[in-house]
C-alpha cells in the first residue's frame, strides 16, 4: 500500500513549469489530464491517504505527504478548558457540577484572554487552542455580592486591560493591568460608582470609552460614555434596544419560543465597529434554552438614543440543533490575521439552569456589511488558522475539472482555513455502544445520542471502567472528542479547583475487528483537567471500533455525555432530499412548519435560512433519518424568507435542494 501511495503521489507532484507545458495543448487534452489528476486525488481520499487539510494547490505544487499540514490545527465545541464548578451551594443541590457562561475574549498584545462567569481567574492563549488558566480573585472585602466575577466586562484602553464584574451596587472595583499574562493587576477605581449587570466596554477609534449593561425582561439594555480619566459617566445611561418579540419570533421566551411562563430577557451586551457602523450585540431570550442567541442592531453612533437603528432580522449566533446547543451572551473579537470570531454560551442546564459551557464560532461581515456568525456543523471539528471562508460556512472541495488554465488552478480556494469546517463527519451517532458497567438508568447509548444533556455513567470511577463504540464499518478516523459528565462529584467541589487530583487520565484504543486492539491515545500520565477532551490525530487511522479506558477521574463516576468520533465512513454521501416545503400562514408569520421526505442513508439534516437568497447564514441541524419535519418559530413576521436543506451522513453532505421562498 505504501509503494502504491508513493507511486501515485509522485505522479501528482508536478512543478509549475511542467503543468504549464501540460496546459498549453488543446482544451480537451487539458481537461482529460486535469480530470485524471482529480480522479487520482479522489482515489487517494477514498484510501484514507489524502488528508482533508491538503489542497488542490498543494498537491499540484508538490506538497508534503504528511497527514496534517505543518501548523494546521483544529478545535471542537464545547471548547476544552478546565471549567470550574459552580461556587454557589444552592445551585448544586442536584449534584456538584461545572459551570460557566457569558464569555469575553479580547485580543491583547497578540494574545487571547478569556474571561467568564465565576471562574476565580481567567485564561490566556497564543493560538486559541491551548488555554492556560491564571488564578485570580477580583472580589475585595467591601465588594458586596457572592459572585466572584459574574458576566464580566473586559476592555482595552490604550495599552491597558480593564476588568469589571456584574453588580447592582456602587462598590465593585474596576481593575487594570498592563501585564495580565503575569497576573499583575491593580485597582483603577476602588468602587466603580456606576455599577451595572452584564456590563461591556467599548473603545471607539477616537479613543472615547463606553459602557453598556442590562439584564431584564422589563427594561432595555443601556449605554453611557465614561470619562477616560475619572471613569465617571458623562451624562445618563441611554436605552440601546428593547426586545421586539411581537415581530421577531426567535426572541420569544422558552424552549419552544412560545412566551409561556415568562417574558423574554435581553442581556449580555457587546459592541463591534465595522466600516463606520456600530453593531450592538445582545443575548436573548433566556440562557436555559437551545434558542439562546445573540442578536444584532446596527446604528451610526455608539449610543443609539434618538438615532435610526436597524435590527438584523435573524440572530447573529444561534445553534438550535446538534450536540452542543445555544450560542447566546457572548462577544466578538479578531484574531491576529484580522479574522472575526464570536464566543458565546452553550446551554446544558441539567443539574441547574445555569449549568453551561463555552463555544467559539467563526464570524464576519459580508460585502453588504451584514454581520454573520457560522454555527453550521458548529460542534464538529473546525480549523483555527488561515483566512475565514468568505460566506461563513465550510469550504467545499475545489472542482479542478472546471479549471481550464494553470492560473485558474492556482486561484482555487484551499480546503479548510480559520473557522472552516474540516469536513470530518460524525461516525458513531446512535450506533452500538458497549460498556464495562452502568449506573442505574444512565444507559450506554446516552453517550452517542448527540444530546449534551444526557449521559452514560459507569458504576464507579475506578481504573478499568471503559466504553466502546462501533462505527458500523471500517472508517477513516481523524479526531475524537470525549465529553465527560459530572456524576456523584465530591461535595467539596465548589468553585475552581486547581492541582491535586483535578485531572483526567485514560487510554484510547482502536480496532478493525473488535479483537485486536492498538493504542490510539495514551494519556495515562496526563495531569491536566480536560472535561471536553478533543484529540486531533497526527495521522488518520482506519478503524471500526474505538474504546476508551478510564485511568483516573478528578471526582465522581466515569461518565460520558458524548463520545464522538470524527472522520469519513469510506462510503457514499447521502442522497439529496427530493421534496422540501415550508408552510407559513397568516395565523402567525413568525412561525412555520417545515416538511421534507426522509433520506434513508442520512443521519441528520441541515436547514439553512435567511431573509435573502444569498444570505442563508443561519442553520438548524435536525437529527434522525426518520425525522421529516421541524416546527420553526424564529422568523421576522415582516420579511419573506428563503430556505434550503441538505442531508448529512458519515461520508459527507448531499446537494442542497433548490432554495424555496416563503412570503
Amino acid at each position: 500500500m505504501k509503494r502504491i501511495f508513493k507511486s501515485i503521489q509522485q505522479k501528482l507532484i508536478c512543478t509549475s513549469a511542467a503543468i504549464k507545458k501540460i496546459i498549453k495543448p488543446k482544451l480537451s487534452l487539458r481537461l482529460n489530464i486535469v480530470a485524471t489528476l482529480r480522479s487520482t486525488a479522489l482515489l487517494l481520499f477514498s484510501m484514507g491517504c489524502l488528508h482533508p487539510n491538503c489542497t488542490a494547490q498543494s498537491a499540484l505544487r508538490g506538497a508534503s505527504s504528511k497527514a496534517v499540514e505543518a501548523g494546521a490545527s483544529t478545535y471542537c465545541n464545547p471548547i476544552n478548558i478546565d471549567y470550574g464548578y459552580t461556587p454557589i451551594p444552592n445551585f448544586s443541590e442536584w449534584g456538584r457540577h461545572r459551570a460557566t457562561a457569558d464569555p469575553v475574549i479580547v485580543n491583547y498584545k497578540n494574545e487571547y484572554y478569556l474571561f467568564s462567569t465565576n471562574q476565580w481567574g481567567y485564561w490566556w492563549s497564543s493560538d486559541m487552542l491551548h488555554w492556560n488558566f491564571i488564578s485570580k480573585k477580583f472580589l475585595r472585602p467591601w465588594n458586596e455580592g457572592y459572585d466572584e466575577l459574574c458576566a464580566p466586562a473586559v476592555g482595552i484602553v490604550g495599552d491597558t486591560m480593564l476588568v469589571f464584574g456584574s453588580t447592582y451596587t456602587r462598590k465593585f472595583t474596576l481593575w487594570m493591568s498592563t501585564n495580565p499574562k503575569a497576573n499583575e493587576w491593580k485597582p483603577l477605581v476602588d468602587s466603580f460608582d456606576i455599577g451595572g449587570w452584564d456590563p461591556a466596554f467599548f473603545t471607539d477609534d477616537d479613543g472615547r470609552f463606553y459602557m453598556y449593561n442590562g439584564s431584564s425582561n422589563t427594561y432595555p439594555v443601556y449605554g453611557v460614555e465614561l470619562n477616560r480619566k475619572t471613569f465617571q459617566p458623562i451624562g445618563t445611561r441611554m436605552p440601546m434596544y428593547m426586545l421586539q418579540d411581537w415581530r421577531y419570533g426567535w426572541q420569544r421566551f422558552g424552549e419552544h419560543m412560545d412566551n409561556t411562563f415568562l417574558d423574554p430577557f435581553i442581556e449580555g451586551s457587546w459592541m463591534t465597529k465595522h466600516n463606520n457602523k456600530y453593531y450592538f450585540q445582545y443575548g436573548a431570550p433566556g440562557t436555559e434554552f437551545s434558542g439562546y442567541a445573540d442578536g444584532v442592531v446596527v446604528g451610526s453612533k455608539p449610543l443609539f438614543d434618538g438615532i435610526e437603528i436597524h435590527p438584523q432580522s435573524d440572530p447573529l449566533s444561534m445553534k438550535l440543533g446538534g450536540f452542543a446547543r445555544g450560542a447566546g451572551h457572548g462577544s466578538t473579537f479578531t484574531d491576529n490575521t484580522g479574522n472575526y470570531w464570536h464566543v458565546s454560551t452553550i446551554m446544558l442546564s441539567v443539574k441547574n439552569n445555569f449549568e453551561r459551557r463555552i463555544g467559539i464560532w467563526p464570524a464576519g461581515f459580508d460585502k453588504d456589511d451584514v454581520m454573520w456568525c457560522n454555527t453550521a456543523f458548529g460542534d464538529y471539528p473546525h480549523y483555527t488558522a488561515s483566512p475565514n471562508p468568505s460566506k461563513g460556512r465550510a469550504l467545499q472541495v475545489p472542482d479542478i475539472s472546471k479549471s481550464s488554465s494553470y492560473d485558474e488552478l492556482l486561484k482555487l480556494p484551499p480546503l479548510g482555513g480559520g473557522g472552516a469546517f474540516t469536513g470530518w463527519m460524525l461516525l458513531n451517532y446512535k450506533k452500538p455502544v458497549t460498556v464495562s458497567s452502568t449506573l442505574g438508568s444512565y444507559y450506554a447509548n446516552n453517550a452517542n445520542d448527540e444530546d449534551i444533556k444526557t449521559y452514560w455513567s459507569a458504576a464507579s470511577g475506578n481504573p478499568g471502567e471503559w466504553i466502546q463504540t462501533d462505527l458500523g464499518n471500517v472508517s477513516t478516523v481523524n479526531a475524537v472528542q470525549i465529553n465527560y459528565a459530572d456524576q456523584d462529584v465530591a461535595p467539596d467541589h465548589l468553585g475552581k479547583i486547581n492541582g491535586g487530583d483535578q485531572y483526567h487520565q485514560y487510554k484510547m484504543y482502536y480496532s478493525v475487528d473488535g479483537k485486536k486492539w492498538m493504542m490510539l491515545v495514551d494519556k495515562s500520565n496526563n495531569k491536566t483537567d480536560i472535561p471536553h477532551e478533543y484529540v486531533e490525530l497526527s495521522a488518520p487511522v482506519q478503524a471500526r471500533f474505538i474504546k476508551v479506558e478510564n485511568i483516573h477521574m478528578p471526582s465522581g463516576k466515569f461518565a460520558i455525555s458524548g463520545l464522538r468520533v470524527f472522520g469519513n465512513g469510506n462510503g457514499t454521501k447521502p442522497d439529496a432530499v427530493k421534496t422540501f416545503f415550508v408552510l407559513r400562514t397568516d395565523k402567525d408569520k413568525r412561525s412555520g412548519w417545515i416538511k421534507w421526505n426522509p433520506v434513508d442513508n442520512a443521519y441528520a439534516y441541515n436547514i439553512y435560512y435567511g431573509t435573502e437568497p444569498d444570505k442563508l447564514y443561519n442553520c438548524i441541524m435536525v437529527m434522525g433519518n426518520t425525522v421529516n419535519e421541524y416546527w420553526f418559530k424564529a422568523m421576522d413576521l415582516k420579511k419573506a424568507y428563503y430556505f434550503t436543506i441538505e442531508a448529512v451522513n458519515e461520508n459527507g453532505v448531499s446537494e442542497r435542494v433548490k432554495t424555496v421562498k416563503v412570503e
